[in-house]
């Protein structure tokens, strides 16, 4: 008997992974988020109002146990995760020579659960026939921007886009494509860690000019890529890293 198909996004409980959550949703794809905040979780499993299954699972991937949580639920799983989305982060520019090591594992922690969970779901998907992994990176990884120092969080985005790529050339024999996405500046909750909500859509608006068409990206903008990306209308299509940057990475204005 063929198990049910699901898509699992971590970190989906709002910004990109909750815009790529809801475009799933909206293709009749049940839906599995993984969230570090239960009212967050709340509010997007209410706001998913479509015909197709959602269940939620709250978790603090900076804790061991929270972790190991996510990969025993996701070893007993009776389900085929077909599809999964890598969009937990973190965001907190700090200049290089003030960076601390507990600075440091923020950005390492998150990776290593990544790791850890994308390992999983992949065994999953190699016993049920395949499936497609998309991670979010970023491009701080690819280029370093002076008005937000982040040089650990870009180490850890470009581990990220690295570990994309071996994942993918690996996992291929067993049907399952890895691909990500490379946003630029894009307006979700992650800036809420160092700009005030209330001036939120005015800083962020001083960043429209460094994009060359000439804004920043709504989430929707980058779960169109993802969504693509995890569909099969790209099955020829893995180990990519993809801009979703409003052509930052091909020159600045």
């Amino acid at each position: 008997m063929k198990k049910t198909e699901v898509a699992m996004i971590v970190g989906g409980s709002s910004g990109m992974g909750f815009a790529a959550a809801k475009q799933l949703h909206d293709d009749g794809i049940d839906v599995i988020i993984i969230g570090r905040q239960l009212n967050k979780l709340t509010q997007a499993k209410d706001a998913l109002t479509g015909t197709a299954n959602v269940d939620v699972i709250q978790a603090d991937l900076y804790l061991n146990e929270d972790v190991e949580r996510v990969l025993e639920l996701i070893n007993e799983s009776e389900q085929h995760i077909k599809y999964m989305v890598n969009a937990a982060g973190y965001f907190n520019p700090t200049p290089f020579l003030e960076h601390t090591y507990k600075d440091y594992d923020i950005y390492a922690d998150l990776n290593r659960a990544g790791f850890f969970i994308s390992q999983a779901i992949a065994n999953n998907m190699s016993t049920n026939g395949g499936g497609s992994i998309v991670h979010i990176g970023s491009m701080w990884a690819q280029q370093a921007i002076k008005a937000t120092p982040s040089s650990a969080y870009s180490m850890a985005k470009a581990g990220l886009h690295s570990l994309t790529q071996h994942m993918a050339m690996e996992l291929a024999e067993h049907n399952i494509r890895v691909n990500a996405v490379s946003p630029a500046v894009v307006k979700t909750p992650i800036y809420e860690t160092f700009i005030d909500p209330k001036e939120m859509d005015a800083v962020l608006s001083t960043f429209d000019a460094f994009h060359p068409i000439g804004r920043i990206g709504e989430p929707e903008d980058i779960a169109n890529t993802i969504c693509f990306l995890l569909s099969e209308k790209s099955s020829w299509v893995t180990g990519a890293i993809w801009n979703v940057d409003g052509g930052v990475m091909s020159g600045r204005n």
